[in-house]
């Protein structure tokens, strides 16, 4: 797996080849830097730490401050390791990791931390229709769960019943996006449909190979 951190700047459309109007999801995709590489014979296994997004020195620890400057870089909001980045696009310490290494028309997988949506009734968290007309007095039960299970025999409720509860706020992967074009010199990335999380909220680009 290979990839890189990005930041989503939020959604547009643009006309394909055919001139369908097509809904995209801008990103704006490093540059990274690469700010440890691990190996296997002394980490347990092989991986390159990118970090991304500049960061003021008062907001960033003494122990982050002396990671960053090993490096050679400035401090950095996000850190994320990838397992793998093939040959041709591998970087060394404290180089910098750019959107040239997606090219336009591959899919990916873009991870990010869904939009949070606070506590929620089973309706909108799970679908539910609510009990049914409101007949017979019924009239506040219109979305109540209902019947959450038996009474004496088990006497509980199994784990796992689709309740009312916090809702959103979850990391969340969407996979087999395509990339529709690359702007190089923006740093800037158009995905093909949505991605999780809210406009500035930060997304991780993946690509397994």
């Amino acid at each position: 797996m290979s990839g890189i951190i990005g930041k989503k700047i939020g959604m547009t459309s643009i006309f394909d080849a055919s001139g369908k109007n097509v809904p995209c999801t801008i990103i704006e995709a490093g540059p990274c830097v690469v700010t440890q590489i691990k190996v296997k014979e002394t980490d347990g296994y092989a991986a390159v730490q990118l970090a991304f997004d500049e960061k003021k020195e008062k907001h960033t620890t003494k122990a982050l401050m002396g990671h960053f400057k090993k490096a050679g870089t400035t401090p950095k909001k996000r850190v994320a390791e990838f397992t793998r980045f093939e040959v041709g696009n591998r970087k060394g310490f404290g180089e910098t990791v750019g959107v040239d290494i997606f090219v336009e028309g591959e899919y990916i997988d873009v991870v990010g931390i869904s939009k949070g949506k606070g506590f929620q009734g089973v309706v909108k968290r799970h679908n539910y229709s609510g009990v049914g007309p409101t007949s017979h007095g019924q009239h506040d039960r219109v979305r109540a769960p209902g019947s959450i299970g038996a009474s004496s025999n088990p006497s509980r409720v199994f784990k796992g019943k689709r309740m009312p509860g916090q809702m959103g706020s979850k990391r969340t992967k969407m996979i087999n996006l395509q990339i529709l074009k690359i702007y190089p010199e923006k740093n800037l990335i158009l995905i093909k449909g949505a991605v999780p999380g809210p406009k500035g909220s930060y997304v991780i680009v993946e690509r397994w190979s």
